[in-house]
């Protein structure tokens, strides 16, 4: 038993030495790490944006609201009173000037026309009686006065006449009755107050439908005061809607309001915007962008190039494929699409501003 002592501590201390040496060689392995590398074929797809000194542009977000263009809409009010026939159109439908839009039968267009073969009764029998009366002149039996007085009455004959007409002309030349409601302009039925069999009146100030051209719409946004200052007419403006939250719509400030909302306590602002495929929308919610630049310049980089990890802001700094540096930075604004920097970068480094989180995640494994 006592011979066998020796070669068992010698085995154990082996082993052990054995142990000791796998895990240093696993230490050295771990030391020795291979950086990370960017591939070949990502390499090629990379954003690289250098940074350059640039004016602070800070982003003015306001509420806004899609609207009828008020300078191309019309309002069609009843001119006759009557019974509403064959309507012909709904709401939303796009209508062309001079389309019939609706009859109304009318006592009045019928008295019209009636006015107007009376007046040309008139006219043909005060023409008869100047004639008779020209012709007993010429037999001594009528006076200068007789003539004058004949001539007189077929002028004003021939007056009620031509004024009958153009009443009829007004009202649509219908001689049985019916008054044709035709489409003004062309755009879309956007308001309706118009059925069939409905009465109406001529004396109603309320709007049978209104017309609208929708190929360019307003913005009404809210500034509020705070902001007043930093807008003014004619700057560029972005609008995005809830709708279209990929699609910027570009315009300019139209017409600012100048006085406070009662209510909101905000200037209105209003924006004319060329909507040529019908995409913008009345009643739409809209977001305002203006730029309000400052007096002073600072780094600036791509939004995209940011990563907000650990309430902290990085960059990836590009020296090489091979050679990318997380950069923590101090951020001095962002607008959204240029971000300016307060400290953690110098004039003329490159950063990545594509697919920065993969490698940020990749350098960070």
């Amino acid at each position: 038993m006592i011979k066998l002592k020796f070669p068992l501590l010698l085995i154990t201390g082996i082993a052990g030495f054995a142990m000791l040496q796998a895990c240093s060689s696993g230490e050295k392995d771990t030391d020795e790490r291979q950086p990370y590398t960017v591939s070949d074929s990502l390499f090629r797809t990379l954003s690289i944006d250098t940074v350059k000194q640039k004016i602070v542009t800070n982003a003015i977000k306001l509420n806004g609201m899609v609207d009828y263009n008020a300078e191309k809409t019309v309002t069609v009010f009843p001119l006759v009173t009557g019974n509403v026939q064959g309507v012909n159109i709904a709401v939303g439908d796009f209508v062309k000037a001079g389309q019939v839009l609706a009859v109304v039968k009318s006592a009045e267009v019928a008295n019209f026309n009636a006015a107007l073969v009376a007046a040309q009764a008139t006219v043909r029998q005060t023409a008869r009686q100047l004639a008779q009366q020209k012709d007993l002149y010429k037999s001594g039996l009528a006076s200068e006065v007789d003539i004058t007085n004949a001539e007189t009455a077929y002028d004003q004959a021939v007056a009620a006449q031509v004024a009958a007409q153009k009443v009829l002309s007004i009202n649509g030349n219908n001689r049985q009755g019916e008054y044709m409601i035709k489409a003004p302009v062309s755009g879309f039925i956007v308001q309706m107050n118009l059925a069939s069999g409905m009465a109406i009146r001529s004396d109603n100030n309320t709007g049978l439908l209104t017309i609208a051209d929708l190929n360019n719409v307003w913005v009404q946004a809210n500034v509020y005061e705070q902001n007043i200052s930093k807008v003014h007419q004619g700057d560029s403006v972005t609008v995005t809607t809830a709708s279209y939250p990929d699609k910027i719509f570009n315009g300019r400030v139209d017409k600012l309001m100048d006085v406070l909302d009662a209510n909101t306590k905000a200037m209105k602002m209003r924006i004319v915007l060329s909507n040529p495929d019908y995409l913008l929308k009345p009643q739409m919610f809209a977001t305002v962008t203006l730029s309000d630049r400052e007096k002073r310049q600072a780094p600036a980089i791509s939004s995209k190039a940011l990563v907000f990890d650990n309430s902290q802001y990085y960059v990836l700094v590009l020296k090489d494929k091979k050679d990318i540096q997380i950069r923590p930075v101090t951020l001095l604004s962002n607008n959204g699409q240029t971000a300016y920097i307060a400290s953690g970068l110098q004039t003329g480094e490159r950063v990545i501003a594509s697919n920065v989180l993969l490698i940020y995640g990749s350098l960070n494994n």
